[in-house]
């Protein structure tokens, strides 16, 4: 356990930074998900823009890299459009 103040609060917003980017994360994925599981190009398409559109909240607030959400992007898109 630490000893100081400091690192008392911090172990405290590291836990609570923890939980709220996993549940950002979890959001995204079930958000690529369903693009994923569209059959539909209509469906596909609308799930597809609530997808990018995350992906790009979540490079900003630095939970993704945005290297990492631009490959992301990529893929989902191919798959759109080759439905």
């Amino acid at each position: 356990m630490p000893q100081h103040k400091s690192s008392i609060k911090r172990v405290r917003q590291d836990i609570k930074r923890r939980f709220h980017n996993r549940a950002l994360r979890s959001r995204m994925r079930t958000l690529i998900k369903n693009v994923l599981k569209s059959t539909e190009k209509e469906s596909a398409e609308k799930n597809l823009k609530d997808a990018v559109s995350y992906l790009d909240r979540m490079a900003v607030k630095g939970i993704l890299h945005k290297n990492n959400a631009a490959n992301k992007k990529s893929t989902l898109v191919k798959f759109v459009n080759n439905l």
